[in-house]
This record gives C-alpha cells, sequence and structure tokens, in this order.
C-alpha cells in the first residue's frame, strides 16, 4: 500500500511538472505575439497562422529578352566575357555592335517598343513616374561612366561600345540609365595617369593660343556640333528600345582638385572655364584656389550665363524625344544647391516655352550634402544618399530613383534591389561594367564577379514583377510582413524575405483567395501552384533556401484554404506565361 501511495505522489509531481512546462509555453507565446502587437506589426492580426505550403511547379521568370530563360547572356553560370573598348588611332568612330552569345534554341528575338512619353510624376502613385496615356513607368537600369564620352589613357580614348551596352542592358531587362558628362577634357582625381582624356568636349577649340592640356584654346561662344549630336544619336538608339535616358548636364568631379579624399590629378587644369583654356576671357576661379567649385555657384553671371546657354543647347537637341530625363549635375560640392535649383527653375521655364516637357532631377551634393536639400528642391526626381542594407521608405514627395552611386559607390547586392524596391524606391547600379574608365571609378572591376550579376538579373525582376501588378495603387507596407519588406495593394502583395525559410503576411484586411507565386531571386526558378484566402495572417514556407520573393495575386472570391502539401513536383522549366489570375496590373 505504502508503495502505491509513492507511485501515485511520483506520478503527481511528474503531471504537475508536466502542466507548469505548459503553462510557460502558453505565456511564451502570448509575450511574443504581445511583442508583436505592440510593434504593430500585426496590430489588426488574428492570433493563429495557418502554415502555406503547396505543390508547386518550377519555371524560369519571364523577361522580354527570351521565353524560357532569365537571363542567357549574363547569367549565374553563362556569364560573357566583359565587354572591350576599341583603343582609336584616328577620329573616334561609332563601333559595330559585337555578335552576342548565342541564345537558347527556345529563345525568342524581342523587339522593343519605342518609350512611351515624355514622363511626369504620376498622379496617382507620385512614387513613380507615368506617360502620356497615364500609365505607370517603373524605372531601373545599370549606368557607367563612358556612355556618352570615351575616356581613357590615350588621345583619342578608347571608343565604347554604345551598341553593345544597349544590347547588354536588354539582356538584363532594364529600361533606364544615366547619360554622363565630363566637363574637363583631360586628368581626373581617380588616376596618377597624366594622359588620361575625355572625348568629345561641347565647345570647339579654335585657339589662338594653347591651352594647359597642350590644346587649341575654347571658344565658349562656339558650340562642337559633333558633342550634340554624339547625344541625340544615342538618346534615340535608347528610345527605340524603349529606354529611358537621364542626361547629366555637369559633374562635381570635373571641377575640383581634390573630391572625396582623391586627388591624384586636378581635372580643373582641363576645364574650359580655366583661364588658361578659354579665349573669352572667363575666369571660374574666383578664389584664385586652382580649383573650380566655383562654377558650380551662382556668384560668377558670365559662368551662368554660359551654362544656360549650353542647357539651352541640350534641350534644343533633345526636346522633341519621349525617353529624356535631365540631371543638372553629378555631386557637386555642399555649397551648390541655390546653383542646382536655378538651373531646375531655369530648364522648367525654358521647356515651358517649347513643345515637351521632361522630368528634372537632383542628386544629393558630395561632400557634405544633405536629403533635405533634394526633397525641398523644385526637382521632379532625387537620388539622396542613405544605406544599402536597410533603404529609407519612400513617401511620395519625390520619386526616388536609389543610386549605389550615391550610397557607397560601386557597392550593393541583390537583397538591395529587393529592398529598395519593396520601399516604393526605382533602384539603380553604378556599373564598373567593362573596366575601362579606370579614372573614373573602374578601376580592377570584375564585370563577371557573382554578386554584380546577380544585382543586375535582379533589377530586371523587379521590373518584370513591377510590370505585372497596378502600381498605382501598389505602396510600402513594411507593416503586413515579419521580413519588414512589402509591396502591397487590396489586389497584390509583393513581400521579400532577407532571410528566407518562412515568412508570415497579414492579410487580415483583404477577402478573396490569392495565387501563391515564389521566387528564387538567386537562380531565377519560380514556383506557382498553390492559393490562399485573405481574412487572417497566413505563413508562407518557401519551396527553397536563401532569400525569397513572394507574389500573391488577388484571382476571385474565397474558398477554403489550399490543404498544406510538402514536397514539390518534378522541375519542369517550361516558358511561365505572366497573364490570366498571375497578372494583377
Amino acid at each position: 500500500m505504502k508503495e502505491n501511495l509513492n507511485r501515485l505522489q511520483s506520478l503527481g509531481f511528474k503531471m504537475a511538472g508536466f502542466l507548469f512546462l505548459l503553462l510557460v509555453v502558453l505565456v511564451g507565446w502570448l509575450l511574443i505575439r504581445g511583442a508583436l502587437v505592440k510593434d504593430n506589426r500585426f496590430s489588426e492580426a488574428e492570433s493563429v497562422t495557418t502554415d502555406v505550403q503547396g505543390t508547386y511547379t518550377v519555371t524560369q521568370i519571364n523577361t522580354p529578352t527570351t521565353e524560357a530563360t532569365a537571363m542567357d547572356l549574363v547569367g549565374e553560370e553563362t556569364a560573357v566575357s566583359p565587354p572591350t573598348a576599341t583603343t582609336a588611332t584616328t577620329e573616334p568612330a561609332e563601333p559595330a555592335a559585337p555578335t552576342p552569345p548565342a541564345e537558347k534554341a527556345t529563345a525568342a528575338p524581342f523587339i522593343a517598343a519605342a518609350a512611351s512619353g515624355p514622363l511626369r510624376v504620376s498622379q496617382s502613385n507620385s512614387r513613380y513616374f507615368e506617360d502620356a496615356e497615364g500609365n505607370i513607368v517603373y524605372l531601373t537600369g545599370s549606368h557607367t561612366w563612358s556612355n556618352l564620352q570615351d575616356n581613357g589613357g590615350s588621345d583619342p580614348p578608347p571608343v565604347f561600345d554604345y551598341g553593345g551596352y544597349l544590347d547588354f542592358l536588354d539582356a538584363n531587362n532594364h529600361n533606364f540609365f544615366r547619360l554622363w558628362s565630363w566637363e574637363e577634357s583631360r586628368w581626373t582625381v581617380e588616376t596618377t595617369d597624366n594622359n588620361y582624356w575625355f572625348y568629345p568636349m561641347p565647345y570647339e577649340r579654335t585657339g589662338p593660343g594653347t591651352a594647359l592640356d597642350g590644346k587649341a584654346r575654347f571658344d565658349l561662344d562656339q558650340f562642337n556640333q559633333a558633342y550634340f549630336d554624339r547625344l541625340r544619336e544615342r538618346v534615340v538608339a535608347a528610345n527605340e528600345r524603349g529606354i529611358y535616358v537621364a542626361i547629366v548636364l555637369f559633374n562635381g568631379w570635373s571641377v575640383a582638385d581634390n573630391k572625396g579624399g582623391f586627388g591624384d590629378n586636378n581635372p580643373w587644369r582641363g576645364h574650359p572655364f580655366n583661364e588658361s583654356n578659354n579665349i573669352n576671357g572667363i575666369d571660374g576661379d574666383t578664389n584664385n584656389d586652382n580649383s573650380g567649385e566655383e562654377v558650380h555657384e551662382l556668384g560668377n553671371t558670365a559662368v551662368t550665363a554660359i551654362q544656360e546657354a549650353y542647357v539651352r543647347k541640350v534641350i534644343d537637341t533633345v526636346n522633341d524625344l519621349d525617353n529624356v530625363l535631365f540631371e543638372i549635375s553629378n555631386e557637386s560640392h555642399g555649397d551648390s544647391e541655390d546653383w542646382q535649383y536655378h538651373m531646375i527653375n531655369f530648364i522648367k521655364d525654358y521647356e515651358a516655352t517649347l513643345p515637351q516637357q521632361h522630368p528634372v532631377g537632383m542628386t544629393v551634393e558630395y561632400p557634405n550634402g544633405s536629403n533635405s536639400e533634394l526633397f525641398n528642391s523644385p526637382a521632379d526626381w532625387i537620388s539622396p544618399k542613405g544605406s544599402v542594407s536597410n533603404p529609407d521608405l519612400a513617401d511620395g514627395s519625390k520619386v526616388v530613383l536609389a543610386d549605389t552611386d550615391h550610397l557607397c559607390g560601386i557597392c550593393g547586392d541583390r537583397q538591395w534591389v529587393w529592398k529598395s524596391f519593396t520601399q516604393g524606391e526605382n533602384p539603380i547600379f553604378m556599373d564598373g561594367y567593362d573596366g575601362a574608365g579606370y579614372g573614373v571609378g573602374g578601376a580592377g572591376f570584375d564585370f563577371n564577379d557573382p554578386t554584380w550579376v546577380s544585382l543586375r538579373q535582379n533589377l530586371g525582376f523587379t521590373r518584370s514583377y513591377a510590370q505585372r501588378v497596378d502600381l498605382a495603387t501598389m505602396e510600402p507596407r513594411p507593416d503586413l510582413a515579419s521580413s519588414g519588406y512589402a509591396l502591397a495593394s487590396d489586389k497584390a502583395f509583393i513581400v521579400y524575405d532577407p532571410s528566407g525559410g518562412s515568412v508570415q503576411v497579414d492579410l487580415t484586411a483583404v477577402t478573396g483567395q490569392f495565387t501563391v507565386e515564389w521566387l528564387n531571386p538567386e537562380t531565377g526558378d519560380v514556383f506557382t501552384g498553390t492559393t490562399v484566402d485573405g481574412n487572417g495572417v497566413r505563413n508562407f514556407i518557401a519551396p527553397f533556401s536563401g532569400d525569397s520573393v513572394l507574389y500573391l495575386c488577388w484571382s476571385g472570391a474565397a474558398t477554403s484554404l489550399s490543404t498544406p502539401v510538402s514536397g514539390l513536383n518534378d522541375t519542369n522549366y517550361l516558358p511561365l506565361v505572366l497573364n490570366g489570375s498571375l497578372d494583377c496590373s
């Protein structure tokens, strides 16, 4: 009897321990959920989530360049040799476009539609531009320093293969780039090479007299028509492929003897506004410190008048084209904001008298730039400074072209691309490309580095998804996803999870059934084949490892939640048709 009592007592202790452990687990869950609610992450959510897995069909993301694969030309295992520049021994001429690598047999030729425009800030969603018909245009792409003026270590410098560059943009599904200008004829702060040149220049070199670079002095009253012909030809060629171009009018790296700690050579020595380099008596260095930052200020009315004449000439050259945007200057110094504001207003006032008006942008000053000066400016679009690991949320007060050039230089990865996109920005990449511009930032750049290949691909992937949703109704909603990155409307959700695995999405406020699609941003694989209902928080389990993109598209009235099924169908690499219930545009 005593032994039985001891057994009952022992069993009672074990039962009490079990109940205590159960209580601890329950309290822990309530505390965790309470923290989520307090953080407003799921303040309206149900207390119970539903795991959503599925039996998926695997395809490749469909981009305009090919029916079957994401990036035939620059895929992870099919990266082409980096493009090369051609050393010119005579007057530079446009080279013939190289023959691209052969596409896979399933690929169909792609003929791009001309860019529609001119663009204006969207009236329905001011985070983006729209064309003349009101269609939202999401901008993304790679830009590089030599895409207007050839530059490098010879005179004349190596010829940039512009046709090959446009092929490269097409292959990555990009639709935007900055068309760079350099104000100096010779020398940069980023190389000790004393023979680094830029060609062509916007002014005629007539003399009399010899400039500091050893050539005839500039006549600032005479434009070099060849420069403006090239400018127009390149914008037209981009337009024919549906690519938008921001024409960079001035460059802060062309006027300073030292910039951001770089001072290997002094580009002011090669600037047309250096008093030794022109026949017009213009002296842009008013404080006589052998540096010309003053030409990006308003203190010298003679300089400003010459700059205005140049800007008018650029506008007259491209005003009839639909794919044009203007950028005042690349990273002028921290006291240039009044001059940039003046130039923005000058462009707007002058174009108001012409048939077409185009967006005007301002990029952050460097060094000592302030984002507040961008947001307070009369510019239509801006490129601020910030963080690639935690991009700011775009509130729609300006169209934001988030440019790695102003965030951290040649930097970033595909995670930055998706974070920026889901925060309502238009991400663009400062691409070292062929590495030929070693005197302006491209020294040692590896075109086929997997980080850059993946970043470029995913810029194109974001554009593919942007074209499948109604961006007029989409807005950043970090509060709706446990990952903190979501672009959402009542009909579509694009969620990015940098960590992968699973992600919770709050669908409490929406009703109906949504198709579920996953994109593996590393490979371009797309997983489709299951559905989920709204009216609750859902826990979506990715069918692959690594970072992930989840796309939910409203497909109709609600039914019962799809039955969770583990495992995948056999991999089936078929073209994914982006229409029907999966297209939320």
